[in-house]
């Protein structure tokens, strides 16, 4: 990361009390050199060493992982994702961005949808669902669930955020 970030580097503009001022904006759109390695987004995470950090996520880092994943995972105009993973949490990059580069279908989950293992199924099978994450205790939920046997156009899994046992990606 460029150690010239401060405040002098950059504009706040409060969506609420700074309307006016957004409205007397151009439409059109701005004139921005945006490189590989400048930061795209920073999430607060304690992610696997339970120590509360920053981590900082750069143009070129996200290109690579979705570049990677397309090819690995083989993902095509033929794959539908399921967006269902909170905004917040960084997995929602790939969830938005690999179908729009691979011309795949983008299908958004209802808000908090995925906390009901009746609604994912349905919305697999209704929407010819291919690809969508878990995280692992999430699937273990979903996969007792006696319709999820239903669930025959789900192809590709992709788990992260804990410990993917053997036995769950067996069951699986």
């Amino acid at each position: 990361i460029s150690s010239n970030i401060s405040e002098e580097n950059f504009q706040i503009i409060n969506l609420d009390s700074d309307i006016d001022k957004i409205r007397m904006e151009s439409d059109e759109n701005p004139g921005v050199n945006i490189q590989p390695d400048n930061l795209a987004y920073m999430i607060y995470t304690s992610g696997s060493t339970g120590k509360p950090k920053g981590a900082m996520n750069t143009h070129g880092a996200i290109l690579n992982r979705l570049l990677w994943m397309k090819e690995y995972l083989q993902i095509n105009k033929d794959d539908n994702i399921f967006q269902k993973t909170s905004f917040s949490f960084d997995v929602s990059v790939w969830e938005f961005f690999l179908p729009l580069m691979s011309g795949a279908k983008l299908v958004f989950a209802k808000p908090d949808g995925h906390k009901e293992t009746d609604y994912l199924v349905n919305e697999i099978t209704e929407k010819n669902i291919t690809v969508m994450h878990f995280v692992p205790s999430m699937l273990q939920i979903f996969l007792a669930d006696e319709n999820a046997g239903k669930c025959v156009t789900l192809k590709k899994v992709i788990c992260s955020g804990e410990e993917l046992t053997a036995s769950l990606q067996n069951l699986f």
